[in-house]
């Protein structure tokens, strides 16, 4: 994985960016002190190497109500990495994250019943190889919910084997969904 190299103005732009992505080029330029021209590149120059993308991201509050679940997964080590990627296959997951302490993975969703989320425990998750069981978690109130926080995820290079991680910063706000 290449070393990704941002400077004081590329963290500024993103910070610009993730509190209002349709914040003019121009707008930015003048709170940041610089030349338009210099954001407009390094916007693209961001996009180019994906690390920043524009995307429109939905406030999971707004639509329907779905509840927030959280599925702690213990797992074979040997297998972490693999089911990390295979979780992230599923449409239904929109967050997955390796780690240390009580689970070895723990992976997010939006549910509009309780009946989907044991469909996608028993039929999904709990078939991968590997999982050796899943304690579900359900969200009944958030007091803290960063919207603008988007997903992350990683991208193939155009160019070969080399991967790296993107933020979606977005062009509207609230959490992605997948």
């Amino acid at each position: 994985m290449r070393r990704i190299s941002l400077d004081a103005l590329d963290r500024r732009l993103i910070h610009a960016l993730g509190q209002d992505g349709r914040v003019s080029n121009r707008q930015i330029a003048t709170s940041l002190g610089v030349a338009e021209a210099t954001i407009r590149t390094r916007i693209k120059r961001l996009q180019n190497e994906h690390l920043i993308q524009f995307t429109a991201l939905t406030d999971f509050r707004m639509v329907g109500s779905p509840t927030l679940v959280l599925f702690g997964i213990h797992a074979d080590p040997g297998r972490v990495p693999k089911l990390a990627a295979e979780l992230s296959q599923l449409s239904a997951i929109n967050c997955v994250i390796v780690l240390l302490g009580r689970f070895n993975l723990l992976a997010t969703g939006l549910f509009r019943s309780m009946t989907e989320v044991d469909e996608i425990n028993r039929q999904n998750i709990l078939p991968l190889k590997g999982v050796r069981r899943v304690e579900t978690m359900v969200s009944m109130q958030q007091f803290k919910y960063e919207y603008r926080m988007a997903r992350i995820v990683v991208r193939p290079r155009s160019h070969g084997a080399s991967r790296k991680a993107s933020t979606g910063q977005g062009k509207a706000h609230g959490p992605a969904s997948s």
